[in-house]
């Protein structure tokens, strides 16, 4: 059984077949998937997706949403996070961190909007689900001061001693979509030389496609989609698997261990649906 450790099951591109997107997945192998809120907008949805599928979700305000919500959102994510505490699918906090690659963002209020949601994880006893883009040093500062629980740091794309510092930490890494492509020297590189231990997979779908869904700015123009799908997990994993000259099928009980260990709800609520 495959883990989806980060999937936007709820993102728009879903609603014309999202039924068919979990079927496709479910037939792929991929038993459990975890849903990460981006904001207060959708806190509910992704609980609702997850109750319905028998999936995980985790709470939490994005980086890149942190500039449309209000200072009053954290207590609306305290205040979710205090009435579902008890749900053994919520699984994490998340989606969180802070992005240092898009242009235009409030870099302070955006930090703010991070150190206050690592303070509820340690305050709820959960681990978090970090969004690491040009930001790994900045997010391990913070997480030397807050002790939370570990977690996921997804989409990891940074250097072999800032993957290193996550782990001694306690947390996991995702890798997606990007460690398919040959030119993502550092991602494989990354995939090969770390501990097996260390990694989880991801889709984060409908997003990071691989390079088989990948499609330029003018075939998308042309009406040539490129959306992710968590059934495209296993075909992913197969690059792990050839990177490090290991069988899929311990890849698959590994990275599926690791997310389990990652989030440790995981592990309560995946024999409902392996």
């Amino acid at each position: 059984m495959w883990i989806d450790s980060h999937c936007h099951l709820d993102a728009p591109e879903f609603e014309p077949d999202r039924a068919e997107v979990v079927a496709r997945a479910r037939a792929a192998g991929v038993g459990q998937i975890v849903i990460p809120a981006v904001d207060a907008t959708n806190l509910a949805t992704v609980r609702e997706l997850a109750q319905a599928h028998g999936y995980a979700y985790a709470l939490g305000i994005h980086p890149l949403f942190v500039g449309r919500s209000a200072d009053g959102d954290l207590e609306v994510l305290r205040q979710e996070l205090t009435e579902h505490r008890s749900d053994p699918r919520l699984v994490a906090i998340g989606e969180i961190g802070l992005d240092h690659f898009v242009p235009g963002l409030d870099l302070a209020r955006t930090e703010r909007f991070y150190v206050a949601q690592l303070k509820m994880a340690r305050a709820f006893g959960l681990p978090v689900i970090v969004h690491v883009r040009r930001s790994a040093d900045t997010l391990l500062k913070h997480l030397r001061k807050i002790d939370v629980p570990g977690g996921i740091a997804h989409a990891f794309n940074g250097s072999e001693q800032q993957a290193r510092a996550f782990v001694a930490l306690g947390f996991k890494l995702g890798f997606g979509g990007a460690m398919t492509f040959d030119r993502a020297l550092q991602i494989r590189r990354l995939a090969q030389s770390l501990p097996l231990d260390a990694i989880v997979l991801e889709t984060d779908a409908p997003d990071i496609p691989p390079h088989w869904l990948y499609r330029t700015a003018e075939q998308r123009a042309a009406g040539e989609t490129s959306r992710n799908e968590p059934g495209e997990l296993p075909r992913i994993a197969q690059t792990l698997a050839e990177l490090r000259g290991e069988t899929v099928e311990r890849i698959a009980r590994i990275t599926s261990a690791n997310a389990m260990a990652a989030l440790p709800r995981l592990a309560a609520i995946t024999d409902l649906v392996s």
